[in-house]
């Protein structure tokens, strides 16, 4: 006891401690701003003090939200399966704002497509180029640019982890995500840059309407939910910006689930 005693008072405390929500000035891109999740977490980081670069195939969606934001904003309209427009994302924010400290690849696309037989193959590549490919190319122009201390996060699902029938797709596209995300992790640990996952359970939203509309269905999801309920995309917000915060320097090639005890049941 002694010995722990000791080495307990040569651990030096800070004068403060990094907030989890503290993301006042970081440079950070947001794909998949559009609609959903990503309009909240624009809001989000806005309100929080960052600068926020917009990413989405739709120009006006981008354009009325950022005439929303209460913070500095860039417009960037373009496919995230593209290289040359992800590379385009990185240059535009530096040439803007000096440096890109965050980079939120969210942009993703979750069809229900049914059983093999029935899965268009042209489709199932589409899933995996937007939902995989996309994000992989994200963090490849993020690397580039980006200074220790980088952060990178992807958009997970708890459906890479526990896949439901019809959604063999998404949810490989989403376990590759994982896969990803713990490679990336080690190839950037050098240059100090962290690479995370967020993964989100059931949460109300656009996405989930064709679940919600069928009972059986919503009843099977809220009956493996601990909570009972579907989550709100603003109770995602946290995670996002604990990650891209000073609070998880040390934090990378993990998973942050946030699904009301979907994978616990």
């Amino acid at each position: 006891m002694a010995a722990r005693a000791d080495e307990a008072q040569q651990i030096e405390i800070p004068a403060s401690f990094p907030s989890g929500a503290d993301v006042a000035g970081r440079r950070v891109v947001l794909t998949g701003a559009g609609r959903g999740l990503g309009r909240v977490l624009a809001h989000a980081f806005s309100q929080a003090g960052a600068s926020v670069a917009l990413v989405a195939r739709t120009v006006t969606d981008l354009e009325k939200l950022a005439a929303d934001l209460p913070g500095p904003s860039l417009v960037l309209a373009g496919e995230v399966t593209d290289e040359a427009f992800n590379e385009s994302i990185a240059d535009a924010v530096v040439e803007a704002w000096g440096g890109l400290d965050v980079w939120i690849a969210n942009a993703g696309i979750s069809p229900a497509v049914g059983g093999p037989r029935r899965t268009d193959p042209a489709v199932w590549r589409e899933i995996l180029d937007v939902n995989l490919t996309g994000a992989f190319l994200g963090a490849r122009a993020a690397a580039r640019v980006m200074d220790e201390g980088g952060r990178i996060v992807f958009t997970g699902s708890v459906l890479g982890e526990r896949p439901r029938a019809g959604l063999a797709a998404y949810s490989a596209s989403k376990a590759g995500v994982v896969a990803l995300a713990k490679g990336l992790a080690l190839d950037l640990a050098e240059q100090r840059i962290t690479v995370n996952v967020v993964a989100p359970g059931w949460f109300d939203s656009p996405l989930v309407e064709p679940w919600k509309q069928r009972p059986a269905l919503g009843e099977a999801v809220l009956a493996h939910t601990a909570f009972g309920r579907w989550g709100a995309a603003t109770e995602l917000v946290g995670a996002y910006l604990f990650l891209a915060s000073a609070a998880a320097s040390f934090v990378t090639g993990t998973v942050i689930t946030v699904d009301g005890g979907y994978l616990l049941t």
